[in-house]
């Protein structure tokens, strides 16, 4: 889980570096298909193509809008934010997965984790810091990725185990580059890439697919929630990343809000494993990023 996170966040800095040189419409477009070379290269070798009339269901229609909606949003938001407050706001998926789990699932929540999602969307409020000064409208956008992320989350529960991952993944990934290429015009149009940047794109790529299957082997054979907490790293990796790279210094209310957000999560999960009810755990947890 650890090396997932890192790898992910690390997918996210090098994004955020070549999004000065091409609009991030073009970013998911050129990242995707250097993505679907090599998941699709993966699902042959493990045999888990499968016809596209066996993906005709509801649940795969929204993981496929969630994810498109959230990369999206969530990329439009890491251009124009520090790292460290877009992965700040994202920490806060596992509570809205619990959230909707209890809204559209019916799924037992007690009073203490509703308390936990309360706090979580309060560290998100003083990030986003809405009405102050210092208020960036692309905070709105972060969250709003999270939801997103939530709907594709909630509905990958409802896709029948008999249907592979892998190419459930190499579908999304190529409807994600699609809509990379539907909003590239509207953005500003192709900007011709220079070698150096088709090499970090490409190396996106295969961060995506590492980040991928360490987070699928993570949560099929350790305990959901012994190491559903090690998502939180991300933050760690954000902040130094943001800081090496980008100049960014996470300033007092940035830090306030991701430390009431991993609290409440890490709370959250302390309840879901003393009532054996994984919710937010068993959750895939994965950014958006077309994957």
């Amino acid at each position: 889980m650890a090396v997932s996170m890192a790898a992910f966040t690390m997918n996210d800095a090098i994004t955020k570096a070549v999004s000065s040189q091409m609009n991030f419409g073009q970013v998911m477009l050129v990242r995707g298909l250097f993505a679907i070379v090599l998941i699709a290269a993966l699902a042959l070798h493990q045999r888990a193509l499968r016809p596209l009339r066996t993906l005709m269901m509801t649940a795969v229609v929204l993981r496929v809008a969630g994810e498109i909606g959230g990369t999206i949003l969530f990329l439009a938001a890491i251009v124009n934010l520090p790292l460290a407050n877009t992965t700040a706001i994202l920490q806060v998926l596992p509570l809205a997965i619990t959230l909707g789990a209890a809204l559209t699932f019916s799924e037992s929540v007690g009073w203490r984790r509703w308390l936990a999602i309360a706090a979580g969307f309060i560290g998100v409020l003083i990030i986003v810091r809405p009405g102050v000064e210092g208020f960036n409208q692309f905070s709105l956008f972060a969250l709003i990725s999270v939801i997103f992320c939530a709907i594709r989350d909630l509905a990958t529960r409802r896709i029948p185990a008999s249907i592979p991952s892998l190419f459930v993944t190499l579908v999304t990934t190529v409807s994600v580059t699609i809509a990379g290429a539907a909003i590239l015009a509207p953005l500003g149009g192709w900007t011709p890439p220079s070698g150096r940047a088709l090499a970090l794109l490409a190396f996106t790529a295969v961060l995506l697919l590492i980040g991928y299957q360490c987070i699928i082997m993570a949560l099929r054979t350790g305990d959901i929630s012994a190491v559903a907490p090690f998502r939180y790293s991300a933050l760690l990796w954000a902040m130094l990343l943001g800081y090496l790279v980008f100049g960014d210094r996470p300033d007092a209310m940035m830090v306030t809000g991701a430390s009431i957000i991993v609290s409440s999560g890490l709370y959250a999960f302390y309840r879901e494993r003393v009532r054996a009810r994984p919710v937010a755990a068993e959750a895939s947890g994965l950014p958006p990023d077309g994957l």
